[in-house]
């Protein structure tokens, strides 16, 4: 298995999804263990690759390397570094505890988990592929399951925001199809001299050539890969379906949706992007400075407007993924690797927010802040996992969103110093949402139509506590994440500037 281990955290869940289908759907309980187990597969193999992994090289390791259509040259190539390995640890963790987050699920059992098992496989994919036609062969899988996870199981507006989400996403992966077909035709295999789709190949600018010599072309294409991954981080304006998909998408959904998908945006600007088009991605640092420091903002802005806790927690996603973007625009070692670290800790900051949210709607049927009130007298236990998920968004010290954003904020002022400063407002208006929902919610006289509201479970304290105990040890101890992913974004910094 050792050899084969992403083949394995990639499929495993592919072959779950292929018992739950062949059994009658009578048998409800025996479908939710198999999911659970076959998510456990990819969460057991995730921490072996983090015990595993070579701290100390920027080259890929684990890799799977095959010839898959050999007439086309397109190859099973899979491998991960210091980037995707905490991507991938980060997808395991989450699946599986959102397999037990939908214990409740009792619509169509069967096709829910089989869908979220092949979303799974799919994201897995994603950070694992170094064949770019591969990569979007899972980029593609991960779209159908989540359009009918949204479509069949989410809320009253289930088919508005899944075809939303199916076609702003689609959009995105026309764009960089039409990238990948023009890499491919001029980026030469160094051993054969034909053409590849092996992204390392591409990464290396000695085998550029034909239109890839265009300065104009290249921009063309920068921009046509920038908008497809944009789409999915997202980058105003090109946000409005996140909003909607996150309201009426089930719990477990939302979680995913906030805490992995997001971060398949940047991490396609960090993989593909930067290192196959350097010259274009330092010359758009200050475009992409200001369009993070817009998402802060804007999304920060947008949260403190909403009475629906699902769509405030949607837009401090869009607020929080612009200090990714800020970072990335830093293009130094302490800019880049804080917004990789601020990737993984939004995923798992956002991914409690959620499954909170998921506890009350639950019980009360409702997520409207205003109708709540006084809930910290009649839950105390959730009221305080739910404010150390809210704090800990805030960016309090000792808590992991301070350390990514405090590394952002350092890498980017000295290289936008101006628009740095602006961004850092997003601090202020996110405390200031984030407040006024606790006030409004936990605080104050308790609504006597609550009286009977049940405290949170065992079973959704074991799919928020693990996160919360990770929130707090990166908080204070970031360096095993840090560690991760040092050598290999500090050698992707040099391939970019130099």
């Amino acid at each position: 298995m050792a050899d084969h281990l992403l083949s394995w955290m990639t499929f495993a869940p592919v072959i779950g999804a292929a018992v739950i289908a062949g059994l009658p759907g009578r048998y409800k309980d025996l479908t939710k263990w198999i999911a659970a187990a076959a998510t456990a597969v990819p969460l057991l193999l995730a921490v072996q690759l983090f015990l595993q992994f070579d701290r100390t090289t920027a080259d890929m390791q684990f890799t799977e390397h095959y010839t898959w259509i050999k007439s086309f040259n397109i190859e099973y190539f899979m491998g991960v570094d210091g980037l995707s390995v905490p991507m991938v640890l980060l997808t395991a963790l989450l699946s599986f505890l959102c397999i037990i987050a939908s214990w409740r699920i009792e619509k169509a059992v069967k096709g829910y988990f089989s869908l979220f098992l092949l979303l799974e496989a799919g994201m897995m994919g994603v950070f694992c592929a170094l064949d770019f036609f591969l990569f979007y062969v899972f980029w593609e899988v991960m779209l159908l399951p989540m359009y009918f996870l949204i479509g069949i199981w989410g809320g009253p507006r289930k088919e508005y925001a899944a075809i939303k989400f199916f076609l702003y996403t689609l959009a995105g992966s026309v764009l960089m199809l039409l990238a990948m077909i023009a890499f491919y035709y001029n980026v030469k295999d160094p051993v054969t001299g034909g053409h590849t789709f092996n992204m390392l190949h591409m990464m290396d600018q000695a085998n550029h050539g034909g239109i890839l010599d265009l300065a104009n072309v290249r921009f063309v294409i920068w921009m046509g890969l920038f908008i497809g991954f944009a789409i999915k981080v997202p980058v105003f304006p090109f946000h409005t379906w996140l909003p909607d998909a996150h309201v009426e998408a089930p719990t477990a959904v939302s979680v995913i949706l906030a805490g992995v998908l997001l971060k398949m945006g940047t991490y396609g600007l960090l993989r593909i992007s930067y290192p196959m088009l350097p010259d274009q991605a330092v010359g758009f640092m200050v475009p992409m400075a200001i369009l993070g420091a817009v998402n802060i903002l804007y999304g920060a802005f947008c949260a403190m407007a909403q009475t629906d806790m699902k769509k405030l927690v949607a837009y401090s996603s869009v607020s929080h993924m612009g200090y990714v973007l800020l970072g990335m625009s830093a293009m130094n070692e302490v800019g880049i690797n804080g917004a990789v670290l601020q990737m993984f800790n939004h995923g798992t900051i956002t991914a409690m927010m959620f499954l909170c949210v998921g506890v009350i709607y639950d019980r009360a049927h409702h997520r409207d802040i205003n109708g709540f009130g006084g809930l910290g007298l009649q839950m105390p236990l959730y009221t305080t996992v739910f404010s150390f998920a809210l704090f800990a968004a805030v960016g309090l010290p000792g808590l992991s969103g301070f350390v990514s954003e405090a590394m952002v904020f350092i890498g980017a002022f000295p290289t936008h110093r101006t628009i740095t400063v602006v961004s850092a407002l997003g601090i202020v208006v996110g405390a200031a949402y984030v407040l006024w929902m606790l006030q409004r919610v936990f605080l104050g006289e308790k609504n006597a139509k609550y009286d009977s509201l049940p405290e949170i479970s065992a079973r959704e304290l074991f799919t928020l506590v693990p996160i919360g105990i990770i929130v707090l040890v990166l908080g204070v101890y970031p360096m095993p994440v840090l560690d991760l992913m040092k050598v290999s974004l500090n050698h992707l910094i040099k391939v970019v500037a130099g």
